[in-house]
């Protein structure tokens, strides 16, 4: 079972489960107020039949004058509590009839968001698929000859008319770029990249993964760039993007080769190539990362070690 089946099913045993408790809960209440509802009905049998048990008894003994005031005044009070108890017998009646009404409503819920949930996760699963499997890792393809006449691009436009064409996209593109609104603060690079990592601290990688493109983008030169870089790539890999973050890591390798994150990204790089199905390659960078990179930190040379031996690489 894969992480997106995992998390589903861990959604929908979690939607199940709080409406197993809200519905037990709904339950006893109805029960509770099907009992009330039962003595009450009781009660008022009971009244009924004191009622025109009184109300006999007047008629016999009319002739008394103090007998009859004090019968009706037992009547008066009997009425009284009568309805008093079908007062409250309506009243539990409705809350009878609301108490169903929100259970209907809250299984029908469950229902909806159940099915949306595992929609929402097939479609997910179908788009990772599809993308691995059309998604090439930046240097793997090899080139391929379109034809011997130079004047002409692959396209079939001359050359120089798909640069202008090119230009003008990438011109439209920009401008585009331009008037979106960006995620960093306007702050010094150091903070700009401090509140791009924070999004990775609170597990949402998926702002993080924007706010960190924007600081490479705009800080390309930057020390930091390196280290932007790396965690741009953790952002994919997190979410099992394999091939998202095969590339990010491979740009942060080639590009900031000296920077403090370079051994880190040529480890990841070598990692998630073997997640990709790529384990001789992905076995040949991790190997490298010792040669490459002699005074990376301890705990990246451990890490390097210990992937050797759970991959099998001299296997």
């Amino acid at each position: 079972m894969d992480f997106s089946k995992k998390l589903s099913f861990a959604l929908i045993l979690m939607i199940n489960f709080s409406a197993f408790v809200y519905a037990e809960e709904e339950e006893v209440q109805i029960q509770a107020i099907a009992d009330q509802i039962q003595v009450l009905t009781q009660d008022i049998k009971t009244l009924e039949k004191a009622v025109y048990q009184k109300s006999d008894i007047l008629k016999s003994k009319s002739s008394s004058i103090k007998s009859t005031e004090l019968n009706e005044d037992i009547l008066t009070k009997h009425l009284l509590k009568l309805n008093e108890i079908e007062d409250q017998f309506r009243e539990l009646t409705n809350k009878f009839e609301e108490v169903n009404f929100k259970l209907d409503k809250l299984s029908s819920r469950v229902t909806k968001i159940q099915s949306d949930t595992q929609l929402r996760f097939s479609d997910i699963e179908s788009s990772e698929t599809s993308l691995k499997k059309q998604k090439n890792l930046p240097g793997t393809s090899k080139p391929q000859d379109f034809g011997a006449n130079p004047g002409y691009s692959v396209s079939g436009l001359p050359k120089e008319q798909e640069t202008k064409s090119i230009e003008s996209a990438q011109t439209v593109i920009t401008e585009e770029a331009d008037k979106k609104e960006s995620l960093l603060p306007d702050k010094p690079p150091k903070e700009q990249y401090e509140f791009a990592v924070s999004f990775m601290k609170v597990g949402d990688y998926e702002t993080a993964e924007f706010a960190l493109k924007e600081f490479i983008e705009k800080n390309k030169d930057h020390d930091l760039a390196g280290n932007a870089q790396y965690w741009y790539g953790e952002t994919f890999r997190i979410r099992q993007l394999y091939s998202d973050a095969a590339t990010a890591y491979l740009d942060g390798y080639q590009n900031y080769p000296k920077s403090k994150k370079a051994p880190d990204n040529l480890l990841k790089l070598g990692i998630t190539m073997v997640q990709l199905g790529e384990k001789d390659q992905g076995c040949k960078m991790i190997s490298a990362l010792k040669k490459e990179y002699p005074k990376a930190s301890k705990s990246v040379l451990q890490k390097a070690q210990y992937e050797q031996k759970k991959f099998k690489c001299n296997s």
